[in-house]
């Protein structure tokens, strides 16, 4: 871990880590929103990828919506990398109250973290829309379970919606009184990996009023200048052994 984080974090009695895209990238989850996910997305199907993550683009093209969802926000040989794992190590020591993540892969709670606010969900978890049975992703990605590949409940038939928060859905409400809870509370706050320009969520870091702000993200942010530590690297190099 580099030097000047430790020490932070060891005169800390509070620390919450905040991470978005950029951690996961260094488990080889590519980000959706880069330049590289958004020509793959236009190219293959001529939509941008915010658009067929939509809310109203689930409703009226649902087999489409699967097709790019399956290819390209499911991983699961994804592994915790650095960053992760020390997270969960930090938790374990009693120094990390609480991981607040805008990816929805899983991997701080595959890592060993406990306390984990999923912002934006995740595809772990499934759901009929209409009797409310849920799923694990084995299930939906399973074609024996699906209709043109739309995922349908075994129970009644409905379609089977993945716990994603989706462009047009409302952030779940018990995850972010418990996100603003961890933050105000903290006396050191960690961003990682996220450039905190999607919003509701980068938001967030406005509750905190702890005394050290450390970021950690390979480009710059808005919030640089409010900012104790900032380094531009590799979220698992900094983190990580």
């Amino acid at each position: 871990m580099d030097s000047r984080v430790r020490d932070i974090i060891e005169k800390s009695g509070s620390v919450v880590f905040f991470g978005g895209a950029g951690v996961s990238t260094e488990s080889n989850i590519p980000d959706f929103r880069s330049e590289k996910g958004l020509y793959k997305a236009m190219n293959e199907y001529g939509y941008p990828p915010e658009e067929m993550l939509s809310r109203s683009f689930f409703d009226g093209n649902t087999e489409l919506f699967f097709d790019y969802y399956k290819k390209n926000l499911v991983y699961r040989d994804a592994m915790p990398n650095k960053a992760h794992i020390a997270l969960a190590e930090l938790e374990k020591q009693g120094k990390l109250t609480a991981v607040i993540t805008q990816n929805i892969d899983g991997l701080h709670q595959k890592a060993g973290s406990r306390n984990v606010f999923e912002l934006h969900g995740s595809v772990l978890r499934n759901r009929c829309m209409d009797c409310g049975s849920q799923y694990d992703l084995e299930y939906i990605m399973d074609e024996e379970n699906c209709d043109n590949n739309v995922p349908r409940c075994k129970k009644c038939g409905g379609i089977v919606k993945p716990d994603v928060v989706l462009y047009g859905e409302p952030l779940d409400e018990e995850v972010i009184t418990g996100a603003v809870n961890a933050i105000s509370r903290a006396d050191t706050l960690i961003v990682g990996g996220t450039s905190l320009v999607v919003y509701p969520a980068a938001g967030l870091i406005n509750y905190f009023s702890g005394d050290e702000l450390i970021l950690i993200n390979k480009s710059e942010t808005s919030y640089d200048r409010r900012a104790t530590l900032v380094i531009n690297d590799f979220i698992g190099k900094v983190l990580g052994d």
